[in-house]
């Protein structure tokens, strides 16, 4: 079983970034008026941040991090890890994005670097990477950053795509604290399921050629090329009322949880609020405990969580008493995993905009 109980590690500041430009659905040129409501009305995405194609992922992250390690007065020079978990790294394959920001944010020579290429699951994965590193002691502070400007990565043609994503960089900082309560978390993988979500063309079991460049039209508003991330919806959508809902269960009855009473806030990844509300309704989770901000921002990937903790629980999180949340994530690969942390007294600057 991949379940881990991550113990003296605590959540110790969180923040986000992202781009000032709001695109409404209406704005996007794949629909009209009509058919914009009805994506507002059932999909639940009514907005996104979207920046210029000179922004990247790593920009946002960086500045994130910036106003996070100011704000808790983190001195550069004690951060022993830096995490970069991305689908949108700056250069491809290579160099990690993560020595890149080792240099611009002025990290020590001696900050081990790693990237993670896990989407949706992002932030879970990244916590649980650095959080079984931390735990022995050997590291005490971890900088994981998160963040995507996945519209990018797909054909600006495919109606099924372009209205779901929006951009944002998150950071995410964790130290050895031997007064931490545990960490607890649980990953599951169905690599069969992998073509519902891939890029298929631009690895090396298919490399770029001029074909790849050649759009087809699939119908249905869906136009892209094999060098496009494509999406087939009703396969991720059977996929994320039906995997991840399971794993939260098992997660609740090992843990012999309250829903109404033992957990504070509920965070599911954003995807949409078709999946959100199937994944409360299966699980009976209390409303009043399940924020929401996909109307506002759309399906952040890997950020989703982060931002959730920024936009919607940054108030209790500050305070003294400790909030419990169970975290939900989904996507590539395709993965998913459950996490249970608490927090309190957790450093959190207001929502930044490039």
């Amino acid at each position: 079983m991949a379940r881990w109980t991550i113990k003296n590690v605590r959540l110790a500041g969180v923040s986000a970034c992202m781009p000032k430009n709001v695109v409404k659905t209406a704005d996007i040129p794949l629909f009209t008026p009509e058919e914009a409501a009805v994506f507002d009305n059932t999909v639940g995405i009514k907005e996104r941040r979207i920046g210029p194609d000179t922004l990247c992922a790593s920009d946002m992250c960086q500045a994130a991090a910036e106003k996070l390690l100011a704000e808790m007065g983190w001195e550069k020079d004690s951060i022993d890890m830096l995490v970069f978990e991305s689908v949108t790294g700056d250069y491809y394959p290579t160099p990690p994005t993560s020595c890149l920001l080792q240099d611009r944010l002025g990290l020590s020579t001696n900050c081990f670097c790693i990237d993670l290429p896990m989407g949706c699951c992002g932030t879970l994965y990244a916590i649980n990477v650095a959080g079984n590193m931390l735990s022995s002691g050997n590291i005490h502070r971890a900088l994981l950053l998160v963040g995507d400007t996945a519209l990018r990565m797909g054909s600006q043609q495919d109606k099924s795509r372009v209205p779901l994503f929006g951009d944002c960089g998150t950071a995410i900082a964790l130290e050895y604290d031997t007064n931490a309560e545990d960490i607890i978390i649980d990953f599951q993988t169905l690599g069969s399921g992998h073509k519902a979500l891939m890029t298929p063309h631009g690895g090396f079991r298919n490399r770029i050629t001029p074909d790849s460049f050649i759009p087809e039209d699939f119908g249905n508003g869906i136009i892209r090329a094999p060098k496009d991330t494509m999406i087939d919806g009703m396969s991720v959508l059977t996929f994320a009322i039906s995997r991840p809902p399971k794993s939260i269960q098992q997660i609740i009855d090992d843990y012999k949880i309250d829903v109404n009473a033992d957990i504070d806030y509920f965070l599911i990844h954003q995807a949409n609020k078709l999946i959100v509300d199937r994944v409360v309704k299966k699980l009976k989770l209390p409303i009043d405990k399940v924020p929401y901000d996909l109307e506002e921002f759309g399906n952040l990937g890997g950020a989703s969580i982060p931002s959730l903790m920024v936009t919607r629980t940054a108030e209790p999180m500050r305070g003294d008493k400790p909030i419990k949340m169970l975290c939900s994530s989904f996507g590539l690969g395709l993965s998913w995993g459950t996490m249970i942390i608490t927090a309190n007294n957790v450093v959190i600057p207001e929502l930044i905009e490039i």
